[in-house]
């Protein structure tokens, strides 16, 4: 061992007994079970020993001191006469002939348990994130993201990737998210932006001759925070193959991602490579989501012509999406708890009826279901015991609240539901635009790099008004895991002319793409090779390898849900000489 250390606090065993030994630690725990004898656990990185203290020298020193204090020990192991079968190091215990005091904790109350910090307010576990830290079982999700970074690298190398790194400080570019501004202190007015991800830098290292690159990229998005995504920054594994298609790519992750699931998940089943995959309009039309949870059993499926005239205000002229449940006995309680959620979720209400054990329609909106119940039995097949969950309103928010309903269902289920495992799938072909809710204007879906379905002339049918923009599908594709999309990536548009056009239907016109993107534009001039790739979010694969419902379980230092980082006091007011030197005028003050 190094650091003044002959051995670590997991490392004493049976054949230790007798040796003379140092270790360092934190002092968890003390027990005084006498006036000159206690038990105390010392805590390392790597577990814990038992120190038994016998002499009032040791007890003095011991005395005066808080847990969570870090203390140097040297003693000699000997057998525990009461063995703890639970720790590696249960069999032994260490007598300490000399212990040295090495940081004192001050403080006589800590804000949390170290060991049950995780049921401790979330602000608080940020704010004292260092002690946080010390609780193994958070520490543990922090081992993982080393051990499977490092599996994914060596696996992209494997598979002849070269890792290449990418510049933090670059241009501002419209990637779909808020960009984070430096401002350029020797080009006053003017500012860069942190990278959302490296996209163009990829491509054009695809365009300098490089054929295989990766990296485990930081890309900052200012953006709300999720369960499933920080605010902030984080990490994806970058990476870009030249002269590929669409199924290199799949079969390149899928090579890469399925023995790390298999390493390293907390389930030890998961879905075989190839993984299935799903068109996005048949995933909206049959999950109510691009983000499926095949775990689930449940379908969503179409009721408009069926229910449209039963006189039901919500279904009029409206499309009419229903989820079928077997087994699904929830008391009202819980029926208007569910429905409550998927509002929340959705801002759309959802509704429901049921099938009882004799065969009558009930509950909810029985009322109107019940004149045409025969028909209404016979199309959704539905047996007695059935519970149907319903939604309604233009075709994208019924399928999106029937989507939200199906999960909701599905988790309250177990029968409809097989929980311990991974369901892979890619969703495949989405629609190239869409859309803006905020802009009301035509915006790309995905990513503004990506090749369209059709190419050139599937583009200037649109530009011409012979069809709708809308229709026009990409060769984008999504990794989903469990519910979770865990994977994003395109075949890319090389072509100058393809780009152009593309963006024009986007509203921005040849000037504007050279203005906004001039390395890539030029450099697609010079003869550019075709090109696709993706990038797996690092943090989310991490969530769902541990099992965990939050990703900031698995970041070391995270931001909380407003983006601030309450350990540093972070974001932070500046001086006013920093913001001279910057030219900046700061409005608040």
């Amino acid at each position: 061992m190094v650091q003044s250390r002959t051995h670590h606090c997991g490392e004493l065993r049976m054949h230790h007994v007798g040796q003379s030994v140092k270790l360092a630690g934190w002092m968890e725990n003390i027990r005084e079970v006498g006036q000159n004898f206690a038990f105390v656990v010392l805590r390392d990185f790597y577990g814990t020993t038992q120190i038994v203290i016998e002499r009032e020298d040791m007890m003095a020193i011991i005395k005066g001191l808080n847990k969570e204090s870090t203390i140097s020990v040297e003693g000699t192991v000997r057998e525990r006469d009461s063995k703890n079968p639970n720790l590696p190091t249960g069999d032994i215990e260490v007598v300490p002939t000399s212990i040295q005091v090495l940081g004192r904790c001050c403080h006589n109350e800590l804000p949390f348990q170290i060991n049950y910090s995780r049921e401790a307010d979330e602000s608080l576990r940020l704010k004292y994130r260092y002690l946080d830290l010390r609780n193994p079982q958070v520490k543990e999700n922090i081992i993982l993201r080393s051990k499977v970074i490092a599996a994914l690298r060596w696996a992209m190398i494997q598979q002849g990737f070269l890792e290449i790194t990418t510049p933090i400080l670059t241009a501002s570019s419209p990637e779909g998210a808020r960009d984070y501004l430096v401002p350029a202190r020797k080009h006053p007015g003017k500012f860069y932006a942190l990278p959302q991800a490296p996209q163009q830098f990829k491509q054009l290292l695809m365009t300098s001759g490089f054929d295989r690159y990766f990296q485990i990229a930081p890309c900052f998005r200012d953006e709300d925070a999720r369960g499933d995504r920080t605010p902030g920054e984080f990490y994806q594994l970058d990476m870009e193959m030249a002269f590929a298609q669409q199924s290199d790519v799949l079969s390149v992750l899928e090579q890469v991602l399925a023995p790390v699931f298999e390493q390293f998940g907390t389930y030890r089943r998961i879905s075989p490579a190839p993984f299935r995959h799903i068109p996005y309009n048949q995933s909206m039309e049959t999950y109510g989501t691009d983000k499926p949870d095949l775990r689930i059993d449940l379908v969503v499926q179409d009721a408009t012509s069926l229910l449209s005239g039963c006189g039901f205000g919500p279904f009029e002229g409206n499309t009419i999406k229903t989820v079928v449940v077997t087994g699904f006995d929830g008391t009202r309680k819980q029926i208007d708890k569910l429905c409550a959620d998927v509002e929340v979720q959705t801002g759309q209400k959802s509704y429901w009826f049921r099938l009882d054990e004799q065969g009558k329609i009930t509950g909810g909106i029985a009322k109107f279901i019940q004149p045409i119940q025969a028909q209404v039995v016979e199309e959704l097949k539905l047996e007695p015991g059935c519970f149907v969950g319903l939604a309604a309103g233009k075709l994208e928010t019924a399928q999106k609240t029937a989507g939200v309903l199906r999960t909701k269902l599905g988790t309250l289920c177990p029968n409809h539901m097989d929980k311990e495992q991974y369901q892979f799938c890619w969703i495949v072909d989405f629609p190239m635009y869409e859309v803006g809710e905020e802009s009301g204007q035509i915006e790309f879906c995905h990513n503004p790099f990506s090749m369209p379905n059709g190419g050139l002339e599937v583009l200037e049918k649109a530009a011409a008004g012979q069809i709708d923009p809308l229709t026009i599908t990409a060769f984008q594709y999504d990794l989903v895991c469990n519910g979770y999309e865990t994977a994003s990536g395109a075949v890319r548009n090389h072509d100058p002319e393809i780009m152009v056009k593309a963006f024009q239907l986007a509203g921005l016109e040849e000037k504007d793409v050279k203005a906004k993107f001039p390395a890539m534009y030029n450099a697609f001039c010079y003869g550019a090779p075709p090109h696709a790739g993706a990038a797996p979010g690092v943090e989310r694969l991490i969530m769902l390898l541990a099992g965990e419902e939050s990703i900031r379980e698995v970041i070391p230092f995270p931001m909380n849900k407003n983006a601030q980082d309450v350990m540093m006091d972070a974001p932070s007011c500046v001086s006013q000489k920093q913001l001279d030197e910057l030219n900046i005028a700061c409005t608040i003050k």
